[in-house]
């Protein structure tokens, strides 16, 4: 099984907005800089995700992204499905030609473990991950390096 980098990146973004989403609109440069994912390669995978309804962009100052729905009605699944990613253990993509132009003998058995892998993104939201206390802990040894969430001056 293959999760690659745009599925796994994708996930870490939705993530820490979901996990941002009480400040309001969260900017891509303060995405990039928390979880280290190039800003130019987050700007692909949000134009993948505003386009499947997962954020909502917001232009001009104060602006950046939010979560278009709420974290509990978006799973890992909707997320990895928004930026064209597969979790698929066969070796054929599930084309069924893996041995040749046939089926393979353990081809039921990665396409089976393939769809339980399916089934249980399917069932973990945004939600459940911002209450994970490992995500909790990680999410609070970010904050110092979080321009964000720090207080605004006030005149």
């Amino acid at each position: 099984m293959r999760l690659t980098t745009r599925g796994r990146y994708a996930v870490t973004a939705m993530l820490d907005l979901a996990l941002h989403y009480d400040r309001g609109p969260v900017s891509l440069a303060a995405i990039a800089e928390r979880q280290g994912i190039s800003q130019s390669y987050l700007e692909q995978l949000f134009a993948r995700l505003r386009r499947n309804g997962l954020v909502d962009g917001l232009r001009g100052p104060g602006g950046g992204y939010r979560l278009g729905r709420p974290g509990d009605s978006i799973s890992v699944a909707d997320v990895i499905d928004a930026v064209n990613e597969t979790v698929d253990a066969t070796r054929c993509g599930g084309q069924r030609n893996c041995h040749g132009e046939k089926r393979c003998l353990t081809h039921d058995l990665w396409e089976e473990l393939s769809c339980q892998i399916r089934d249980f993104l399917s069932n973990v939201s945004l939600d459940q991950l911002v209450r994970r206390k490992s995500v909790q802990t990680l999410h609070r040894m970010q904050e110092p390096h979080d321009k964000e969430a720090r207080p605004q001056a006030t005149a």
